[in-house]
């Protein structure tokens, strides 16, 4: 059985972001999570990207069985709590912690660093990196990391804390080989997305060739990115097969390894075993 490591269902039944889900929103999501099961996907981690998406993620995650939530403030949504300390801002995030077990939270994310869209406050954003990495070693939880833009800036934030036990991946991966080996060598997994079947991928797709199958992570991110065949359409986890086979032919080996050994990646850094 396969795992969609990162997606976010709260986000493909909302009209607007941040909206706490409604009891129809919950009766769609269950649809999805049931739909993907059918497609062989056993465990969905839904990632939350503010107080409210991570108030959802684990709603979401306590009603369906399947389902495992993160909790943690996206780099392009630091700006929304400018007005306070950084530890106000994430007191909300704490209260969920102290309960992790029972809000299945299992890891600390999206955090990270966007440098993509203007205007961006860049040390706003390292400071709430920063203070989100401490939030994961203090509860001894992975981190599910973003870069868009700013991947220098991101391994000099990894850096300060590599010595420190930092576990995590680096989601949806379209970095350099050069930050695929120090990330590597640092412990970390990186995520692979839909866009390893887009045709103007050819760099991305020969770096997978290269990367050690026992640390990738098979990802989604849907609604976004969807597979090449559904350009245009929602993406969802039950697409998660078509990014394990996409990378099973990719390295000329059965999609049965790939779904073994991504899977068995997984559990070892979300769940410990």
């Amino acid at each position: 059985m396969f795992i969609d490591t990162h997606c976010h269902l709260n986000m493909m039944v909302t009209k607007k972001p941040d909206e706490l889900l409604c009891n129809e929103s919950f009766i769609i999501i269950e649809h999805i999570v049931n739909q993907a099961e059918q497609a062989g996907v056993c465990s969905i981690i839904n990632v939350g990207t503010g107080i409210n998406e991570s108030l959802n993620s684990v709603a979401v995650a306590r009603r369906c069985s399947h389902v495992y939530a993160t909790v943690g403030i996206h780099p392009e949504d630091v700006s929304q709590y400018a007005h306070q300390s950084i530890q106000a801002s994430l007191a909300p995030l704490r209260e969920l912690l102290v309960h992790k077990e029972e809000n299945k939270i299992v890891a600390i994310g999206e955090v990270g660093l966007d440098f993509f869209h203007t205007p961006y406050d860049k040390q706003l954003q390292i400071d709430f990196f920063k203070a989100q990495i401490e939030l994961a070693l203090e509860y001894q939880l992975p981190l599910t990391i973003h870069i868009r833009e700013a991947g220098d800036e991101v391994m000099k934030v990894l850096e300060e804390y590599s010595h420190d036990g930092i576990r995590g991946v680096i989601h949806c991966f379209l970095q350099n080989e050069s930050l695929a080996q120090t990330i590597l060598s640092w412990g970390l997994y990186v995520g692979l997305d839909a866009p390893i079947t887009y045709p103007k991928n050819n760099d991305l797709r020969e770096l997978f060739k290269k990367i050690p199958l026992e640390r990738i992570l098979l990802e989604t991110d849907a609604p976004f990115l969807p597979p090449q065949q559904y350009r245009g359409k929602q993406n969802t986890p039950a697409y998660i097969p078509l990014i394990a086979a996409a990378l099973a032919a990719l390295r000329d080996i059965d999609t049965a390894v790939v779904e073994d050994v991504t899977t068995a990646n997984a559990q070892k850094l979300f769940f410990g075993k």
